[in-house]
């Protein structure tokens, strides 16, 4: 695993390691090392710099490429200095590097590369002014754009952005933030790496999830085993409205791709019709409904769910007053992984939070953005301000595990966090978020119902997603792309360990 860090905590840690002995100077003076080594430079450099310690690290990484040869210009968008940037400013001046102050008829034509030092993690609100018209002009320049730490206009922590540089590559110095893995990140970063200047975490941590890591939960597959040994799991959904015969059955399919031994569909009796031709593996457990929506029967709820290891509900349920009496009864009495997804979400923001505090479920909500910002009563923008902390906030509050979904995955338990950078543009479509919740089903059955499994279980349906956008694109790609993609996916991530 990688470490990812918030600004708070990268900020102290860094003021940490200066009263520890090591100098900023010094720290400086290393983070423009690491920029240097990280890019094979092709040409002349334009560095492009603000007012403040980043631009000190681009006074150092210009020094570095005049001593190897390479031709460079520092841009000046500000004629004020850190105290270090200062220093390091002045031995470019004594070494006659080439500095400029930007002007509008200022042109990166003569450049192969530009660095971004315009602004580092500490940038708060939207860029404006003369420093949005240099973002703006570097991003249509057409050139090479390496940004140092991260990308300037993007926000540490949230990695939301409305105008900000777009890289090649970002050079993350001492830690990887948040900010580069969460909201805009993926759509602005072509290349992403990290620089170790010897700085030493103080804080909080949270763990970017790695191919080894998710296959750790797989364990070994004894030959002598069968398929109660790998647990039966049941999905709960469907209605008349969202009967969706094929992504139910898809459901089944990917719990059984991800491991468990058994996977039922439990669903209203009036569907089984449909959706029986598209089972092969999957088992069939049709309850009471009226007009396609399931009516509460404790007796033969429970029935159905006897002996399951694992529990997914909510998905394409719709609306009806009986699911609220279905998913209390289940937190109520029983003491099984309890995946809530989709409706479920739905129906849950309506209840009591003390249904979740005093369950024996141990319960793993997967929402959106928009599905959290209803269970949390507030805005979609402010789970977006801060994801990682306030999918914390409400998985401690309520003692639940959060997957929350985006382009880089949040799961934490409020405890442990962890980061999953995985899955691309085509999930972008019907039916991806039950696939994973398919996924989380099937793991369920045989894992050990904690964070790392849940973790594991957005990696796999990322990685299948990526492997199905591969063979297809980005366009046309369906979530039963991503289903068919689960074993080769699971078999990457074996080979891995």
């Amino acid at each position: 695993m990688k470490t990812v860090v918030s600004v708070a905590t990268m900020r102290e840690s860094d003021a940490a390691t200066v009263r520890s002995g090591t100098s900023a100077r010094e720290l400086m003076y290393r983070a423009g090392v690491g920029v240097f080594q990280s890019y094979s430079w092709q040409g002349r450099v334009a560095i492009v710099c603000g007012g403040g310690n980043n631009a000190g690290d681009g006074y150092v990484l210009a020094l570095l490429l005049s001593e190897a040869g390479i031709p460079c210009s520092l841009i000046l968008l500000s004629d004020s200095f850190s105290e270090d940037g200062w220093y390091y400013f002045e031995q470019c001046r004594k070494k006659r590097i080439e500095i400029l102050s930007y002007s509008p008829d200022f042109s990166f034509d003569a450049y192969t590369e530009i660095v971004d030092c315009i602004y580092g993690t500490g940038l708060r609100g939207d860029v404006t002014g003369l420093t949005a018209e240099v973002i703006q002009r570097m991003n249509d320049s057409g050139k090479t754009v390496i940004s140092v730490d991260i990308n300037s206009g993007l926000d540490g922590d949230s990695g939301c952005s409305k105008l900000c540089v777009r890289s090649d590559l970002t050079v993350s110095i001492g830690f990887y933030k948040s900010g580069h893995l969460l909201g805009r990140a993926k759509d602005v970063i072509d290349a992403l790496t990290n620089v170790d200047i010897g700085i030493g975490l103080c804080g909080r941590e949270y763990r970017l999830l790695e191919a080894s890591d998710a296959a750790s939960v797989f364990g070994e597959r004894l030959q002598n085993s069968h398929k109660g040994t790998y647990g039966y799991v049941s999905i709960l959904g469907g209605c008349t409205r969202y009967a969706g015969a094929v992504k139910l059955a898809s459901l089944g399919c990917a719990a059984l791709r991800a491991g468990c031994g058994v996977a039922k569909l439990i669903l209203p009796a009036s569907l089984a019709p449909s959706v029986s031709p598209y089972l092969l593996e999957s088992t069939l457990h049709p309850l009471p409904d009226k007009d396609g929506f399931l009516t509460f029967d404790p007796d033969t709820l429970d029935e159905a769910l006897a002996g399951q290891r694992a529990l997914a509900l909510g998905m394409g349920w719709g609306s009806a007053s009986s699911y609220s009496l279905i998913l209390s009864h289940v937190l109520k009495n029983y003491d099984i992984p309890l995946v809530i997804d989709a409706d479920g979400l739905n129906i849950l923001a309506q209840m009591d939070r003390e249904a979740l505090r005093s369950t024996r479920c141990t319960v793993i909500l997967t929402p959106h953005p928009g599905e959290f910002a209803r269970l949390k009563g507030c805005s979609t923008e402010e789970v977006l301000h801060d994801p990682v902390a306030a999918a914390e906030e409400y998985a401690k509050e309520t003692g639940t595990c959060v997957l929350l979904k985006g382009a880089c995955t949040v799961v934490t338990d409020g405890e442990v966090t962890y980061l999953v950078n995985r899955g691309c543009a085509g999930m972008a479509t019907a039916g991806s978020g039950d696939v994973l919740s398919g996924i989380l089903a099937g793991l369920l059955g045989f894992c050990a119902p904690t964070p790392l499994t849940v973790a594991a279980g957005a990696y796999l349906a990322g990685r299948a997603g990526e492997l199905a956008q591969e063979r297809i694109n980005p366009v046309s790609m369906l979530a039963s792309d991503t289903v068919a993609s689960i074993a080769d996916a699971v078999s990457e991530l074996l080979g891995s360990r």
